[in-house]
């Protein structure tokens, strides 16, 4: 991926579309706290295997809140995902995400529910629904890469390599990712 960023700014927020940051008071045994929280919403992710090729299917984006602490950190690998933002089933909002960043077009009874979790608790405490999809070339519908101004690169790495990947600190990697490895060893490499 070949990222060029410029004129990197912060400014406050005020009128947001997807985090919308509060203040929390609350009573805690009796002591009064605050605490600075994002409302956002809940998201999906999907461990994609493929097949043919003995690999995970991982995306490679530009992340700003990872770049703003982080400048040696231009792009981050993930596991494809998006938030949950429509009147749908998780699932086919997986299904909608696997075609729209990966090119894939996968049966909606291959996608598999994992377990779900929540995120960033200090800060969102998200919840998020991970899920796993096999695919193979047969449903390559198209490049991928996201929609509208999205720019997602997919990476195939070699299940053979996912240790040396993980512990490899100049990559930035979610805890989700790491975690749904472990998994598929656990469940499909007994």
């Amino acid at each position: 991926m070949n990222n060029i960023i410029k004129n990197f700014k912060t400014s406050e927020l005020s009128d947001t579309k997807f985090v919308h940051p509060v203040k929390i008071s609350y009573n805690q045994n009796g002591k009064d706290k605050l605490w600075e929280a994002v409302k956002s919403f809940d998201s999906v992710a999907i461990l994609i295997y493929h097949e043919e090729k003995d690999a995970f299917l991982v995306v490679k984006q530009f992340r700003p809140p990872v770049y703003l602490n982080d400048t040696s950190k231009v792009c981050t690998y993930e596991l494809c995902a998006g938030i949950v933002d429509k009147d749908t089933t998780y699932a086919i909002i997986a299904q909608e995400e696997i075609d729209e960043e990966c090119g894939y077009k996968v049966p909606i009874e291959n996608i598999e529910k994992i377990t779900s979790f929540y995120t960033n608790v200090g800060v969102s405490g998200g919840k998020q629904t991970l899920y796993f999809a096999r695919i193979n070339e047969s449903m390559k519908a198209h490049e991928g890469g996201g929609i509208h101004d999205e720019e997602i690169e997919t990476m195939l790495l070699p299940v053979s390599e996912f240790r040396e990947f993980i512990y490899d600190e100049s990559k930035a990697k979610t805890p989700g990712l790491m975690f749904s490895f472990f998994w598929f060893l656990d469940n499909y490499r007994k």
